[in-house]
């Protein structure tokens, strides 16, 4: 997305600094000790003025958050479920945060239910092995009270990429 379009669509303008900023940070964030200081490097700037433009732009609402996406494959666990859960309506937030602290949940989403499908709470899980899975998923299902719910395992990952913003503000030599 251009610039251009942020303004057209958000009303949003950035700094020159600040679109490399965008750029830098949408690639693998690099593992170091100064994490921040290799990107600084990158866009042409110091590791301070980097982290002030980091924060100007959190500040603005542009950036929320930052990410990490396991390779859950490369770490050795080769299962994974997307655990649905019907949830009575008036416990729904409290039983996803509870769900949410379990250190094996990766993601947890509420959603609407709908006649056909009653579910309306959403875990993801992942584990050596599919029976673990299972497990894990029961474990769950004692603690909160929740027994109507349906294990969805994965069976080939499609797609696991992110929007790309001021792709060709960086020098990709650098």
């Amino acid at each position: 997305m251009t610039s251009g379009a942020l303004k057209r669509i958000y009303g949003i303008m950035l700094s020159e600094l600040e679109k490399k900023v965008v750029a830098a940070i949408q690639d693998d964030i690099p593992v170091s000790r100064r994490p921040y200081q290799a990107l600084a490097h990158r866009v042409g700037t110091d590791e301070q003025t980097l982290l002030s433009v980091l924060e100007g732009l959190r500040e603005r609402g542009l950036i929320r958050r930052f990410g990490a996406t396991l390779r859950h494959q490369k770490s050795g666990f080769n299962a994974n479920a997307m655990v649905a859960w019907r949830v009575e309506e008036t416990r729904v937030d409290a039983v996803g945060a509870q769900m949410a602290e379990n250190p094996a949940v990766s993601h947890c989403y509420r959603r609407i239910s709908h006649e056909k499908w009653p579910y309306n709470l959403y875990t993801m899980i992942h584990a050596a092995d599919s029976e673990t899975c299972r497990n894990l998923a029961r474990e769950l299902s004692e603690k909160t009270g929740v027994a109507d719910y349906t294990l969805l395992f994965s069976s080939r990952e499609l797609k696991k990429t992110s929007m790309v913003y001021f792709e060709d503000e960086l020098d990709t030599e650098a």
